[in-house]
């Protein structure tokens, strides 16, 4: 599916397929698709990785080639070992530092990341599956957006057509941030069994003592 698919699916849920007469203007949809990519990106991100020099002697690695970065979920080093070797890690902007013994000696390391995912006139890197949410959230936004500019004008469908729009607006969002939700609590359990956390997890169920 591309962004002309995707467009016209959240028309067919607005039920604003009349192009003599659209309710909403094509980027009018676009930007409140490209909202429902963003929060969808961020509850789950698109899946890369990366190979990155290191630099002998430090422990900085520059990872500002990593564009539309969301997360960085795990960092290899020394790469291609067996079991794999991930190393602690902190990130400050644009700047990964390893935290462990381990000194890099100019060779490479992997970069385990996430970034927002694309959605445009060629391509997409969305899950089939995931299409229909995407296509509820930018409805919901759309429908709630409309409400808002349509208060102090005059509707044809009557005074309530305007609060009608919220509501279930903001029932499609409800919706589509409850998956999204969904969504993410299933990516961090995943994480955390493949991955050492960038950062720890404490446990609400130890006593630390005193």
């Amino acid at each position: 599916m591309n962004l002309t698919d995707m467009r016209a699916n959240v028309r067919r849920d607005l039920h604003d397929e009349d192009a003599a007469n659209y309710r909403w203007s094509d980027d009018e949809l676009d930007r409140h698709i490209a909202h429902a990519v963003k929060d969808f990106s961020d509850a789950t991100p698109y899946e890369q990785k990366a190979t990155i020099p290191t630099t002998e002697g430090s422990r900085e690695i520059d990872i500002s080639s990593l564009s539309d970065r969301i997360t960085v979920e795990a960092m290899e080093y020394p790469v291609d070992k067996f079991p794999r070797s991930y190393q602690r890690f902190a990130i400050w902007q644009d700047t990964l530092t390893l935290l462990g013994d381990d000194v890099p000696d100019g060779s490479n390391c992997y970069i385990y990341y996430g970034k927002l995912h694309t959605l445009d006139a060629e391509t997409s890197t969305i899950p089939s599956r995931f299409e229909d949410l995407i296509a509820i959230g930018a409805a919901g936004y759309a429908m709630v957006e409309w409400a808002a500019f349509a208060i102090n004008q005059v509707n044809l469908g009557g005074t309530e057509t305007p609060a009608l729009f919220s509501t279930q607006g903001q029932q499609k969002i409800s919706h589509f941030r409850r998956e999204l939700k969904r969504l993410g609590r299933k990516g961090r359990v995943r994480q955390n069994r493949l991955y050492t956390p960038a950062t720890p997890i404490t446990s609400v169920s130890t006593d630390p003592g005193p």
